[in-house]
Formats: C-alpha cells, sequence, structure tokens
C-alpha cells in the first residue's frame, strides 16, 4: 500500500475505493432499490448467495448482471469511480456495511458483521489497482454454478493504457478488462458517458 506523510510528517497510508457513480438517470429507473452518487461500493455479490438466479427477472435481475452496491444504502449502482479514501472513511464504509449484514442478513452479532464486511471492502478495494477517476462496469454472470464477476475500466481509445489487467482475490472469478466496447446486454452508452463526463 502507497504511503504519504500527514503536515506533521507522520505516515498516513494512501487508499483508494470505488464509490459509486451516476452519469445519467438509468439507474433509477432500472434498479428497484438504486444507489445514491458517490456511497462507498462494493460488488454485492453477496446478496445473491443464497437466491435462485434462474428465477431472477426484471430489476432484479438486472441488479444480478450489473450493479454494484452501495454500502450506505444497500441500493445498486451501474458504475463506480476509483477514488482516494482514507482510513477513517474506509472504516467508516465497513460499519455501514455490517450494520447492513446484521440488520437485514441475519449475521448472529455485530462482531461477525463486521468481519465480513470487512472482507467485502477489502476486495473492492482490491479492484482500485487504477488510476483515481477510472470508471469501472461489471458483468456478473454464473460460471460451473458459480457466481462470476468481470469488471471493465471504462477509457478513451487515445488513453495510453496498458493491456488488460488480470487480478486473483478472496477466490472469486474475476478479472478487469480496459475496453471501449460495451457488452450488448447492457442498457446505457456507458462509453459514451464516460468520454463525456469531467476531464476526459
Amino acid at each position: 500500500m502507497a504511503r504519504s506523510r500527514d503536515r506533521d510528517g507522520a505516515a498516513v497510508s494512501a487508499l483508494k475505493l470505488p464509490r459509486t457513480l451516476r452519469l445519467d438517470a438509468s439507474d433509477t429507473f432500472v434498479f428497484a432499490n438504486p444507489a445514491e452518487p458517490g456511497e462507498w461500493a462494493v460488488t454485492g455479490s453477496f446478496l445473491f448467495w443464497d437466491r435462485d438466479l434462474d428465477a431472477l427477472d426484471g430489476k432484479a435481475r438486472v441488479a444480478f448482471r450489473s450493479g454494484f452496491v452501495g454500502v450506505t444504502s444497500l441500493g445498486f449502482a451501474t458504475l463506480v469511480v476509483v477514488s482516494e479514501a482514507t482510513e477513517i472513511e474506509r472504516d467508516a464504509a465497513v460499519e455501514d456495511l455490517a450494520r447492513h449484514i446484521q440488520e437485514r442478513l441475519g449475521a448472529p452479532d455485530r462482531a461477525t458483521a463486521r468481519l465480513a464486511a470487512r472482507e467485502e471492502v477489502d476486495f473492492a478495494a482490491s479492484l482500485c489497482n487504477l488510476p483515481l477517476g477510472s470508471v469501472v462496469a461489471m458483468h456478473r454472470t454464473t460460471r460451473n454454478g458459480e457466481i462470476a464477476e468481470d469488471f471493465r475500466t471504462l477509457n478513451r481509445r487515445d488513453s495510453g493504457s496498458p493491456g488488460a489487467d488480470r487480478l486473483h482475490a478472496h477466490a472469486r472469478a474475476f478479472h478487469i478488462v480496459e475496453t471501449d466496447e460495451a457488452e450488448p446486454e447492457e442498457r446505457a452508452d456507458l462509453i459514451g458517458l464516460a468520454r463525456n463526463r469531467p476531464g476526459a
């Protein structure tokens, strides 16, 4: 982990986490519970572990296929942006998610919920080995009976970015691919939105 120094010269950990990003209003239409813009986010696949995925339809299926989860609302977002975070913000994100895991998902106690939440937030942080401001989309599927997560960074063609970066963590099936092409089943012009965002 990179480190910087505060005004007094003390070492301060520099970390990055994904934040939910809303470039247009589509999330408010396609998700039953859309996340608010700017929430710290996790992939949210744990919300589907005990569900009959073949029975999902409509907005639930869209959420499974492409939804990151905001830790404050437990709502869904199509896009996240790699953002700087402090350890205090990271810990607050863990606490927000732990509260949901205990109160809404039935964890036996806060300590157990906190451990699960910390794992989810740490996994989300592991996806942020990208430049600040990188916009990331996800496509979630099932492979051999397990949930698989594919992540794509959305870049301009002249960005000069390196090739595909393969990551492996937490025994999950996922990879990050830098691309300019949107999957056919996605409902938004993600690349167009990314090119029109400030600073693009």
